[in-house]
């Protein structure tokens, strides 16, 4: 059976339009994205709803946030496949880091992986792109991604000067 060159064949043997839909059905790359953002949400709700994060944080200090981290590396992996913008990327790697940075510090982190559900908004980054027909970023990430490593910056220097502060308090109190 010959088909136009416009129109080709499904792996179950339907016919797809070069405009993507055939008999209502999304075309394969499509549907292989939808169960793949399916996955990414069951991981989602596992690791932020079901609190399954903060309790490997909890139970296992360190290697659990690097395991929290790890696990929510598959949507970003979903959007560089999709070729998403650099910026969304760096926002979602940034959701990451602010997540398993803040779940290092003992006791407030522990608090801190219960709160702040970096996988759910993840989700919802790739979600809102794959949504709006592509996973580009906007020019406000711009904006988020900048301010994030301001944040990041500065949270990564206030332990160092605390440090030096209390270094030389104690050395003044002893003269």
């Amino acid at each position: 059976m010959a088909h136009p060159p416009s129109t080709r064949l499904t792996p179950s043997g339907e016919s797809t339009s070069a405009a993507g839909k055939a008999g209502g059905e999304n075309p394969p790359s499509a549907s292989r994205l939808d169960g793949a953002i399916e996955t990414a949400t069951t991981l989602a709700h596992w690791l932020d709803h079901r609190f399954v994060d903060p309790l490997l944080g909890l139970l296992l200090p360190g290697v659990g946030d690097l395991l929290g981290a790890a696990l929510g590396l598959y949507p970003v992996l979903l959007a560089w496949r999709q070729r998403a913008s650099k910026v969304l990327l760096a926002r979602m790697i940034l959701n990451l880091a602010a997540d398993t940075a803040g779940g290092a510090i003992p006791v407030l982190g522990d608090v801190w992986d219960f709160l702040f559900r970096a996988h759910a908004r993840n989700l919802e980054l790739l979600r809102a792109r794959a949504d709006a027909g592509e996973v580009r970023g906007r020019w406000t990430d711009a904006f988020v991604v900048g301010g994030a490593l301001v944040a990041l910056a500065i949270s990564l220097a206030a332990p160092v000067v605390v440090a030096i502060w209390l270094v030389r308090a104690v050395i003044h109190a002893l003269h």
